[in-house]
C-alpha cells in the first residue's frame, strides 16, 4: 500500500519528524489539484504523479549542497516544467494545536461565494470559511491532502495593533478538534511574528504547485 502525504502531515504535527538522512521521498499526489515539495530537516517529500525514479534523479542536476538539492530553484523549475504547473513561492510550513472556544468578537461570516477572499481560497482549498474581523480577514480550508488550513490578512490602516496575531489565534479556537496549518512566505517577517506569537511553530518549507 503507498504511503500518504496526509500520514506525514499528521505525524510532524505531532512533532514526530522524518529521519534527517537526505532522502527524497516520492508519494502519490492526494488529488489531482495539488502537487509539490514539502521539506523537513535533511529530508524532503515529493508529491506528485509523476514517476518516483525520475523525480529522485532531478535533485543531482542542482548543483548545491544535496540534502537543500530539492528546495533549488534548479529542482523547482524542472518540476514546474515538466509537470506544466505553476507555483508562487516557498513558504515556510507552520503548525498548532487547536483550542478551545470560538469566532473571535464582532467576527462577521462571509458566505457570499463571489467574494475575492473566497474565490481566492478556492483555488488552493476546499471548504473556505471566512471572517471578517474590524479591519482583517480570517480564512480556513482544506488545503494539502485535506489538512486544515489557516491564512489571514490585515489592512493596511488595522496593522501594528496586533489584529495578525488575534486572527491566528482565532484559527485555532475555530479549528475543532484538529491542529491548523499556516503557509507564509519567508520575507513576510510581519506575519511570521504574529503566527509565530499565536503558538504556531515552524516545522519545514513548501512549495506547492498548481495546475497551470
Amino acid at each position: 500500500m503507498a504511503e500518504k502525504l496526509r500520514d506525514i502531515l499528521d505525524a510532524v504535527a505531532r512533532g514526530v519528524f522524518p529521519a534527517a538522512d537526505g532522502t527524497v521521498r516520492v508519494v502519490p499526489q492526494p488529488s489531482g489539484r495539488d502537487a509539490g515539495v514539502p521539506a523537513f530537516t535533511a529530508h524532503t517529500v515529493v508529491f506528485t504523479d509523476e514517476d518516483p525514479a525520475r523525480v529522485r534523479r532531478t535533485p543531482a542536476s542542482a548543483d548545491c549542497d544535496p540534502p537543500a538539492a530539492s528546495m533549488n530553484v534548479r529542482f523547482l523549475a524542472a518540476f514546474m516544467e515538466r509537470t506544466g504547473r505553476r507555483t508562487d513561492t516557498v513558504d515556510v510550513m507552520t503548525v498548532a494545536e487547536p483550542l478551545p472556544g470560538g469566532a473571535p468578537p464582532g467576527a462577521v461570516r462571509i458566505d457570499d461565494p463571489g467574494h475575492p477572499r473566497v474565490v481566492s481560497a478556492l483555488e488552493r482549498r476546499d471548504e473556505v470559511r471566512v471572517w471578517a474581523v474590524g479591519g482583517g480577514v480570517l480564512v480556513l480550508g482544506r488545503g494539502i491532502a485535506g489538512r486544515l488550513e489557516a491564512a489571514v490578512e490585515v489592512a493596511e490602516e488595522a496593522r501594528h495593533r496586533g489584529l495578525g496575531r488575534r486572527l491566528a489565534l482565532a484559527a485555532r479556537r475555530l479549528a475543532g478538534d484538529e491542529p491548523v496549518w499556516a503557509q507564509i512566505s519567508p520575507g513576510n517577517a510581519r506575519s511570521l511574528r504574529a503566527f509565530q506569537a499565536a503558538g504556531y511553530r515552524p516545522v519545514g518549507s513548501q512549495a506547492l504547485f498548481l495546475r497551470g
